[in-house]
């Protein structure tokens, strides 16, 4: 998939995060026009395009989701957006209610107003499924944005602009998530914080992520949301599994690094749901994914959907990865490690 971003102008916002900046190398791959990477993160953006410095055809533009005129400026001549700037960290939003929902729901309406408004061709939300069923500012601010995806498609007249969303859970190795916490913990000779033993996530490696950002932009029709049928793993297996590979490597026994139970920070649910009942009612079921309709009143949203039920909603009713599969994954995907201070680990 992606082989229809060829010769295209496309922007990513965030592009600079552990999403953003695996999408613009994928795009890149893939034999764009031009890609420009949007993040407020000046560091970031100098490490990035030292990495990418043989494609010429790369512009790093420093900005805010939250500034409109910014990000109109950014829209100019663009086709395809992939809008991955967010506020993701569940306890730290849920102290800073105010700034999740500046970057979460008023940076979403700047980035696709300002795409309907230059005329691009079509704007894919990165989305999280702690957008089901929220109890956490991160995951409200991000079912707003997926409705604010849909709800535009009914609002552009006669502007071209598609709009949907992609739904995933924990991309492992990403920046401040589980695996470069839990490594730098080992890396200190423990202990490991986990939050609770029996909490569970969807799981997914970036390459995953991003081939289903792709699959959504090219098979988009306006107002969906792309859901990949993920993995689901404990999180203190994946946690024993780390402390498996990398105790050795850093030089410690695995038995010697105890693991220590914090409970669960603010916010945080003790497993992840992947859509409700009533999405499932609206779903197409292919393969590898659910295509959520939602029902608005849009022409071409009217097609009927299959009306049956998904059999896996939650991370705590699906089959476990088991270690050997974690371990896979692990070895699959080089984490980050530059995690920064040593807290509790969630995914």
């Amino acid at each position: 998939m992606g082989e229809f971003l060829a010769g295209k102008n496309v922007l990513v916002t965030g592009g600079t995060g552990s999403i953003g900046s695996e999408i613009v190398r994928q795009v890149l791959r893939r034999g764009c026009n031009v890609v420009r990477v949007f993040s407020r993160d000046e560091t970031k953006q100098f490490y990035l395009q030292h990495e990418l410095r043989a494609h010429e055809n790369v512009r790093y533009l420093i900005g805010d989701v939250r500034d409109r005129e910014r990000v109109l400026r950014a829209m100019d001549g663009i086709d395809v957006v992939f809008h991955a700037a967010a506020l993701k960290h569940v306890p730290l939003s849920e102290y800073n209610p105010f700034e999740a929902t500046e970057t979460n729901v008023r940076g979403t309406q700047n980035v696709l107003s300002a795409a309907v408004d230059r005329n691009a061709d079509r704007v894919v939300v990165i989305s999280t499924d702690k957008a089901v069923s929220p109890m956490n500012v991160v995951g409200a601010t991000k079912l707003l944005a997926e409705r604010l995806a849909t709800a535009a498609n009914y609002l552009r007249g006669d502007h071209r602009t598609r709009m949907a969303s992609v739904r995933f859970g924990n991309v492992i190795g990403s920046r401040g998530s589980l695996v470069p916490l839990v490594l730098r913990q080992i890396r200190e000779g423990g202990p490991v914080t986990v939050t609770d033993p029996e909490m569970t996530r969807f799981v997914i490696s970036p390459a995953q992520a991003v081939q289903l950002v792709f699959t959504a932009a090219e098979r988009m029709e306006g107002g969906e949301v792309f859901v990949l049928k993920m993995r689901i793993a404990r999180i203190l297996d994946v946690v024993e599994v780390l402390i498996e590979e990398y105790g050795p490597r850093y030089g410690y026994d695995p038995s010697s690094i105890a693991v220590e139970m914090v409970g669960r920070r603010p916010g945080e649910k003790l497993s992840e749901v992947l859509m409700t009942e009533e999405e499932a009612a609206l779903a197409k079921e292919t393969d590898d994914m659910y295509i959520i309709r939602q029902d608005m009143d849009i022409v071409h949203l009217r097609e009927p959907a299959s009306r049956g039920r998904a059999p896996e909603y939650s991370s705590g009713q699906g089959r476990l990865l088991t270690k050997e599969e974690i371990r896979r994954l692990v070895r699959e995907v080089a984490p980050v490690t530059d995690a920064g201070p040593v807290v509790p680990g969630s995914l």
